[in-house]
């Protein structure tokens, strides 16, 4: 008997696709104990509560880098100049990190972009510290370090300076051509050893990546960013993230023929992951943009997280397992091998690290 998919959460806006956005709904965060409902019936009828207007808040956060335990992940730092993404990846397991701001992993995550303004001070104080250990800095290990409102803020390019100056090591992940950009600073990062750039591509269909992730560059576009950063010495990968069974596992073969045609060197995978709210967010993308495959996916999960939408174990929740899983993991080995590509490339190396200069007067303290 096949599970019928649940209507949209109580606490929704819209369960139809809006235009530039990625999720459908806005349910109420895990965290709340209140909410607002929409008052219809009085409500100024040229609002559109359905489709809110984005927003930028200023984030006060008193550190740059956010330290990570986690053993299935490779890196201790990460660096995220936003908090939530205009990008509006209806997949984004980075959703449920605005619910801890007070917003919804819905709606919210994507047009309640938190900035952190004065992210390059604060790096270049934590990198001056005698306390940093010179290591990679993610960046970002969240959200999009060139989601669309970097060409105008440059934050993400302002730290990439302050990194150069330190001749720390940095590796990018990013869904955006914008990265281009600052192929000056990463090149001359890269001259040292000190420099990775990885461009996230989950599928090569134009129309699907139009609705699965409705900001970010298109497949086209990220293709193009990894020749021109080849092209001008910075070591770039691709990461097929996330694999969607029943929906784009089976563009893994093209994928990366088509990233180690333009240059790519270096490849990873990740299995689609749905913690907390992103798993009715994501549900719901499926009914209003893929109905007709939505239950498949949905079976093709539940094979993957043995029996469940979604599970958080270490070392298993970016891969899956069973029999499906398997299938999965094998095709894209076989799939590197042909396309000529490595799991790792070199180490980035430390070794030209320099504290960077706070000024005269810091420097008499």
């Amino acid at each position: 008997m096949q599970r019928k998919i649940p209507p949209p959460p109580r606490h929704a806006y819209a369960s139809n696709p809006l235009r530039g956005r990625g999720a459908t709904i806005n349910p109420i965060g895990r965290f709340e104990r209140l909410d607002v409902e929409p008052d219809d019936e009085n409500r100024d009828p040229e609002e559109d509560p359905s489709n809110p207007e984005t927003l930028y808040l200023r984030d006060s956060s008193k550190s740059a880098l956010a330290s990570n335990d986690s053993p299935d992940i490779g890196f201790d730092f990460s660096l995220n100049p936003y908090r939530g993404c205009l990008h509006g990846c209806s997949y984004c397991y980075a959703r449920p990190t605005h619910e801890y701001l007070g917003f919804s992993a819905g709606l919210d995550f994507e047009t309640k972009i938190l900035v952190k303004e004065d992210a390059p001070d604060l790096l270049r104080k934590e990198l001056a510290s005698r306390r940093w250990q010179p290591q990679t800095i993610a960046l970002s290990g969240v959200t999009d370090p060139y989601q669309p409102v970097e060409r105008r803020l440059r934050i993400t390019r302002r730290c990439l300076e302050v990194l150069a100056e330190a001749r720390n090591p940095v590796a990018v992940i990013t869904k955006n051509h914008l990265v281009t950009r600052d192929i000056d600073l990463l090149a001359s990062l890269a001259e040292l050893q000190a420099a990775m750039v990885h461009l996230s591509i989950p599928t090569l269909d134009p129309e699907l990546a139009r609705v699965l992730e409705p900001r970010a560059s298109t497949p086209k576009r990220r293709l193009l960013a990894i020749e021109r950063l080849a092209a001008a010495g910075v070591p770039v990968g691709v990461m097929v993230a996330p694999v969607i069974p029943g929906l784009t596992d089976h563009e893994i073969p093209h994928i990366l023929e088509s990233a180690a045609s333009a240059g790519a060197r270096t490849v990873g995978w990740v299995m689609l992951r749905l913690p907390f709210g992103v798993k009715d967010v994501f549900e719901q993308w499926l009914l209003a943009h893929r109905p007709d495959r939505a239950e498949r996916v949905l079976a093709r999960l539940r094979d993957v997280h043995d029996g469940k939408l979604y599970r958080s174990e270490f070392g298993t929740r970016g891969r899956g397992t069973g029999r499906y899983a398997e299938q999965i993991a094998t095709l894209f080995e076989v799939s590197l091998r042909r396309a000529g590509l490595t799991r790792r490339g070199r180490e980035l190396s430390t070794a030209a690290f320099r504290r960077p200069d706070l000024g005269p007067q810091i420097a008499l303290f």
